[in-house]
Formats: C-alpha cells, sequence, structure tokens
C-alpha cells in the first residue's frame, strides 16, 4: 500500500535571531530548520529561555520592535479552495502584510494566559466577530453565525448568552477556549499553542488539550505547541523538537524522541518527568544553569552541564546527525567515532515503564 504524500506547509531554514537588549545583543535563535505538515502537532520542548516562544513569535511575524532577523527564511505555503498555492516567505514581508494576510488570518496563536489576550471590556461575541470582519469582510449577522458556531465547537453551552457576556463572566477553563474560538475564527492553516494549559488545573487542562485534538481531527488544522511540559507532549504530539540555548538539539517522531533519546539534554528532560510508578527516591534536576546567551560559545551551549561532554564540544558546535527514520541529533556523541554511552539507567528504567503503560492502555 502506497505511503500518504505529506503536504509540507511551513519550512523554517537556518533562522537566525538576535534582540538588542541594554546590556548588549542577545543572540536568541541559532540556525533553527524546522518543517511542519498539514495536520500534524508538534511540539516545541525547553526550558526557559530556550527560544521556543522565539521562534513561535517569529512565524507569526510579530517579534518585538528590538529583535532582528539575522538570516534565514520561514516559508508557508497556503493552497486555496480552487487548488491553486502560493508561498509568502515571512522573514521578507512588511508589517502590513504580515498583518493582513498571514497573522490570525493563516497562522493563528493561543497564549498562555487568556486574560492577557482578551479585552475585559468587549463582549465575547465582538471580540470573536472582530477577526473576521477585519479578514474576510463578513457582515455582522454572517460573524455573529459564525462566532456562535466557534462557541459551540468548544464546548461553550448557550452561545447566544455567552456572546453578550465579558471575560470576567467566566471561569479561566472558558476563556482559554473563548480563545481558541477567536484562533479559530479565520479557519487557519497553522495554530500555535504557547503554554496554553499552564494557567489551568489539571481536569481542565485535560480537556483543554482533547478539544484542540477534536478540532483538529474536524479541521486538519496543523499545530504547534510550545511547552515546557513533557507530559502534555506525550498526549498530543506526532512530532518533537527538544531546543537548548536557541537551538534545536534533538528532533524526530515523539516514539523516536520518547523511548530512543540520543542527546544528554533530552536525557534530563526526560529523567525530570514525575515518576508515576513510584520507584524514584527524588525528583531529577538538570545541574548548573544556562549559558548567557548575551555571549557567543563556540562550542556546544549544554558543554558545561553536560558530564559527559568530549573535548569537541567545548571547541566546535555539533552539526546535525541522522541517526534513523525522522530522529535527528546535534550531539558529538552521535558522531561514528565517539565513545559509546548508553541510556542512564534510571532512564532506561523509566522509558520502560513509559513502554509498559502505552502497552496497557492499548
Amino acid at each position: 500500500m502506497d505511503t500518504p504524500t505529506r503536504e509540507r506547509i511551513l519550512s523554517i531554514r537556518d533562522l537566525d535571531i538576535s534582540f538588542a537588549t541594554s546590556s548588549g545583543m542577545l543572540h536568541a535563535l541559532r540556525g533553527i530548520k524546522l518543517d511542519l505538515f498539514r495536520g500534524e502537532t508538534v511540539a516545541i520542548v525547553g526550558e526557559s529561555g530556550s527560544g521556543k516562544s522565539v521562534t513561535a513569535k517569529a512565524i507569526m511575524g510579530i517579534l518585538s520592535s528590538n529583535g532582528r532577523i539575522n538570516s534565514g527564511s520561514i516559508v508557508y505555503r497556503h493552497v486555496a479552495a480552487d487548488g491553486g498555492a502560493r508561498e509568502y516567505d515571512i522573514v521578507r514581508m512588511s508589517q502590513k502584510e504580515v498583518r493582513s494576510e498571514i497573522c490570525g488570518k493563516r497562522i493563528a496563536m493561543v497564549f498562555q494566559d487568556p486574560m492577557t489576550s482578551l479585552n475585559p471590556t468587549m463582549t465575547i461575541g465582538r471580540q470573536i466577530m472582530e477577526a473576521m470582519r477585519y479578514h474576510y469582510g463578513r457582515s455582522r449577522s454572517e460573524a455573529r453565525t459564525r462566532a456562535e458556531e466557534l462557541l459551540a465547537l468548544v464546548g461553550i453551552d448557550n452561545p447566544g448568552r455567552r456572546m453578550r457576556q465579558y471575560p470576567n463572566e467566566l471561569s479561566g477553563g472558558m476563556r482559554q477556549r473563548v480563545v481558541i474560538a477567536i484562533a479559530l475564527s479565520c479557519d487557519p492553516d497553522i495554530l500555535i499553542c504557547d503554554e496554553p494549559t499552564t494557567a489551568l488545573d489539571v481536569t481542565v487542562q485535560a480537556r483543554i488539550l482533547e478539544l484542540i485534538k477534536d478540532i483538529q481531527e474536524k479541521t486538519r488544522v496543523t499545530v504547534i505547541y510550545i511547552t515546557h511540559n513533557l507530559g502534555v507532549v506525550a498526549k498530543v504530539a506526532d512530532y518533537v523538537a527538544v531546543m537548548y540555548a536557541g537551538r534545536i538539539i534533538e528532533k524526530g517522531a515523539i516514539e523516536e524522541v520518547f523511548y530512543d533519546p540520543r542527546h544528554p539534554y533530552t536525557w534530563g528532560l526526560l529523567s525530570s518527568l514525575p515518576d508515576t510508578a513510584g520507584t524514584a527516591e527524588r525528583l531529577y534536576s538538570i545541574p548548573g544553569n544556562p549559558i548567557n546567551l548575551l555571549n557567543e560559545f563556540p562550542g556546544d551551549a549544554f558543554a558545561p552541564r553536560n558530564q559527559l561532554a568530549l573535548n569537541i564540544d567545548y571547541r566546535l558546535p555539533p552539526p546535525m546527525f541522522n541517526v534513523g527514520g525522522k530522529h535527528r541529533v546535534a550531539s558529538w556523541l552521535a558522531h561514528e567515532r565517539s565513545p559509546k554511552v548508553g541510556l542512564p539507567v534510571e532512564l532506561r528504567a523509566r522509558i520502560q515503564s513509559m513502554l509498559s503503560e502505552n502497552a496497557l492502555d492499548a
């Protein structure tokens, strides 16, 4: 049987971004390369300051005024209803073009805290209708009908009544559902979810994640999750990109990265997950601190925290090695001439436990 063709919808190549600060130029992204395909879910994970949100904002074309794109491209490919295709390089578009053609219309974003995304002085209905009227010139009645449909789609009961309410009249979970409805109002091809459940309790988190997954199955929207929560990644992602100090240091299908991690930083992230089996005596934490991105580091930025660092790690940044399938890793340990190092014993046991749990769930 033939393998279905995957439709590439976004292609990031060699993206390099700096920010001007009072302390000097901060080198936030360093040669990012990533592809997204229609209907799939990619999770971008890493510690705070690793470059996850900067990547998302660059895709949206909403970098802050002190940001500078040094090099690279972000090519978004839109296929119209008649089958015609058009490519946009977001890096080379003006702010006016990005606002009218991309931001909110083709690529939409769900932010972490719904109260910072919603206008407290505007009704829910008006906020959902606004983008539709701006981008597509829909009449008020058309926009209202579509807004009520979207509220029903995201699981909010009595949409007509909710349209007349203000954000402060809704619970945190309902406000996040409204933000998702706003993001979907122009039928985007790509939905970026930047820590969409962090401000919510565990029960509501699960509902929101299930909601986004259900919407994705109905609309074939491509989803990008920006998160530090690997538990979320395991539930929702098809592919994962692990970021550290402005670089993608490991990427691949979720099974490849979770069950066969190759980068010591990824080992640390997985080891720091709470142990549901209760066998770990204490929660693991990665030693040391991330490097200061105001300073250039000649080799692997993770080397100062890596107990397995080689001499070359302090001199040269590792290239991206192909370790099989879709799995890629930027670590000198993947070089054919490097010492062979196995997974830490505790992590191997943790992965075996996860595999057993998945087998039971299946």
